[in-house]
């Protein structure tokens, strides 16, 4: 089989991996993300999936926009069977669609037609969920709206947070998706609509969110640290400071004063009143400083928050 592949973080890299260990598939060429410039300097940083492609030496593009003359007439020259597309990043037009002779697939984290969109691992993490999965779907010109191929579902434990859960869903589809492919290409699988009905979305994690507000409820803070964790994280404001969470737990005690003040600060953590529990803080960070455990917190800025 003959695969264009499109993606750009690191789990797509995986799945890229993956695809290319197996003997009876072939990745033709790869399209990810244009390097960006970095945090620090003007050094430009290529994806998880472009610099993947490169030690497999598969030939990349990295477009800005697909509706490209170029890069129409350089990939319609290839013979595909599938366009397999996990977390590209953009919109795929209907001519890229339309370029494999048997279908357009689509790796979604998340069993559609709930969470369609940017975020669905972040979504069920805050939402509470206990359960997510992976769907294989066939691409349609509507957002995470095309028919279902096949649905494989994951259970969410208390401890999974953004980074363990997508590893989690990367492996699960790595174990499945072949066999999927396999059963595709040779008309054992149909695909089939979703209930449109039941759609629910979510949209592009934004740096603003991540700010805590005490008022909600311990666990619902707690599941903004969980999902957020990788990026953009997560923070409080106190005595005008911005203070970066970097672990942050739910106790047994139920609250004593309002929420956001201090509960009592020890050497195992800075503990702080929520709606109902109080959550203790055992790694933060102030704005341009190091983190700092809760022991050197306790020793060197326990006035700070007395």
């Amino acid at each position: 089989m003959n695969i264009l592949f499109a993606g750009s973080p690191k789990s797509s890299s995986k799945i890229l991996e993956s695809l290319y260990n197996e003997s009876n598939i072939n990745i033709k060429a790869v399209i990810t993300q244009p390097d960006k410039k970095g945090k620090r300097g003007n050094k430009l940083i290529e994806s998880a999936v472009a610099s993947k492609a490169k030690s497999l030496n598969i030939k990349t593009f990295k477009p800005e926009h697909l509706n490209n003359d170029s890069l129409k007439a350089e990939l319609s020259l290839l013979k595909v069977e599938f366009l397999i597309v996990v977390a590209y990043g953009k919109l795929i037009p209907d001519w890229l669609l339309n370029l494999p002779t048997v279908s357009p697939i689509n790796i979604h984290f998340s069993i559609l037609p709930k969470y369609r969109g940017a975020s669905p691992i972040q979504s069920s993490i805050l939402n509470g969920e206990t359960s997510t999965g992976i769907s294989i779907i066939k691409i349609n010109s509507k957002l995470d709206s095309g028919d279902i191929y096949s649905v494989f579902e994951q259970n969410i434990n208390e401890n999974d947070d953004k980074i363990s859960l997508e590893k989690k869903l990367t492996e699960l589809c790595n174990v499945n998706l072949f066999n999927i492919l396999k059963k595709i290409n040779s008309n054992e699988l149909i695909a089939s609509s979703q209930d449109h009905s039941k759609a629910t979305y979510c949209n592009k994690v934004a740096k603003h969110e991540s700010e805590i507000n005490f008022n909600d409820c311990s666990k619902d803070i707690i599941n903004k640290y969980r999902a957020y964790i990788e990026w953009p994280g997560i923070f409080f404001k106190y005595k005008n400071k911005v203070i970066k969470i970097h672990k942050i737990q739910k106790t047994n005690e139920n609250s004593s004063d309002v929420p956001g003040t201090i509960h009592k600060i020890e050497k195992t953590g800075l503990y702080i009143n929520t709606s109902d529990k109080v959550v203790v803080i055992t790694y933060l960070q102030f704005q341009n400083k190091n983190i700092i455990s809760s022991n050197d917190l306790y020793n060197s800025h326990r006035e700070f928050f007395s």
